[in-house]
């Protein structure tokens, strides 16, 4: 007798607890954005998603479905759009100077 396991997909969304799970994933994002200009748009999609996207997208000023499309793997937001949803999200980007 053979007996199926199903597996749920994995979802990074599942696992943004805290804000401090948050900026580390946002923090790896920021990293590979070097080589992959949509790492970052991509990790607030699933970051976006982790949290109440509507709720979000009334802090951002757009709507449910603007701000999905935009942070989308198809999506291309503006700077506007990421620096709007990292404020929303209780982040502030700052540079620093880079170690040698």
């Amino acid at each position: 007798m053979t007996t199926s396991v199903k597996h749920k997909r994995f979802d990074a969304a599942d696992y943004l607890e805290t804000l401090d799970d948050v900026v580390a994933f946002l923090e790896v994002a920021l990293e590979d954005s070097i080589d992959d200009p949509s790492a970052v748009p991509h990790a607030l999609g699933i970051i976006a998603r982790s949290q109440n996207m509507s709720e979000l997208a009334r802090r951002v000023g757009m709507s449910r479905d603007g701000l999905y499309k935009a942070l989308s793997a198809d999506g291309n937001p503006t700077w506007s759009t990421i620096l709007k949803v990292t404020n929303a999200l209780g982040l502030r980007l700052e540079l620093h100077p880079a170690s040698s």
